[in-house]
Parts: C-alpha cells; sequence; structure tokens
C-alpha cells in the first residue's frame, strides 16, 4: 500500500467529540450542588481529571469547592449508606439471638 492510500484511510476515521462537562456560564462554587455532584463517585470520592474531562484549572476549582462543601457540612465525607444498613441489620440480628438466649 502506497502513502496516497494510506493518507486516504486515516482521514475516513471519524470520531464524536465530546461536549465539555462544564459550560463557560457554570460558576464552580461550593454553593452549587448540581455541578458538584457530577464529580464525585457513589462512594463519594472526586473523580479523576481523565474521567471528569476537566482541564487542569477546572479540576483544581471542582476539587477546591468539594472540599469547602463537606467541611460546611452540605456533602458527606463518605458515602457508605450501604455499609451502614448492613451494620444495622447485623445488629439487629445479633441482639435477637442474645435476648433468645
Amino acid at each position: 500500500m502506497d502513502k496516497s492510500k494510506r493518507i486516504l484511510l486515516k482521514s475516513k476515521r471519524s470520531f464524536r467529540r465530546r461536549l465539555p462537562p462544564i459550560q463557560s456560564g457554570d460558576r464552580i462554587d461550593y454553593r452549587n450542588m448540581s455541578l458538584i455532584s457530577r464529580f464525585i463517585s457513589e462512594q463519594g470520592k472526586i473523580l479523576s481529571r481523565r474521567v471528569n474531562r476537566l482541564t487542569l484549572k477546572q479540576q483544581r476549582l471542582i476539587t477546591i469547592a468539594i472540599k469547602q462543601a463537606r467541611i460546611l457540612s452540605l456533602l458527606p465525607f463518605l458515602n457508605n449508606e450501604k455499609q451502614f444498613e448492613r451494620s444495622e441489620t447485623i445488629a439487629r440480628t445479633i441482639g435477637l439471638r442474645t435476648r433468645n438466649n
């Protein structure tokens, strides 16, 4: 295959460009919970820059806003509702066992 055919094959490839997750009008602030919650995992961890598709400056601002929201109790430090439910049911079953004995 000569070079002219290789160039044509490469140019035919198309990819869909993803939209940036933060629009130009969005303010990155600790009070903007709808924006901040998009960048936190189910466990309550801050997602990485690669996953978020953010610039370095945007990621820094998001991280600061999340930390401020956590300090002001707008966001939990850990999101462990499932663990709490599981430990609660274990405590109930242990309590039932000790009562029956």
